[in-house]
């Protein structure tokens, strides 16, 4: 049986948010301002992000591959 866990945190910081979407905070930045902000509703200097949030950025965000993370061959 699946159980869900509650989320340890309430709020994440933006550079909490990018470390959990393993991408940086520049490119976090870049998916807020294309995906969600524009220039009549401008991205806060301030911004607080729930789970819930993240899970919907994670859609868009693209995990940058660490050095040390090898591409499995194809089994085919």
């Amino acid at each position: 049986m699946l159980t869900l866990k509650k989320p340890t945190k309430q709020y994440y910081s933006e550079a909490e948010a990018a470390r959990s979407l393993c991408i940086s905070l520049e490119a976090l930045h870049e998916i807020l301002d294309t995906q969600i902000f524009n220039a009549e509703h401008p991205r806060p200097a301030v911004l607080e992000l729930t789970h819930a949030e993240l899970l919907l950025l994670t859609i868009w965000a693209v995990p940058e591959r660490g050095h040390n993370v090898l591409a499995m061959p194809s089994r085919n």
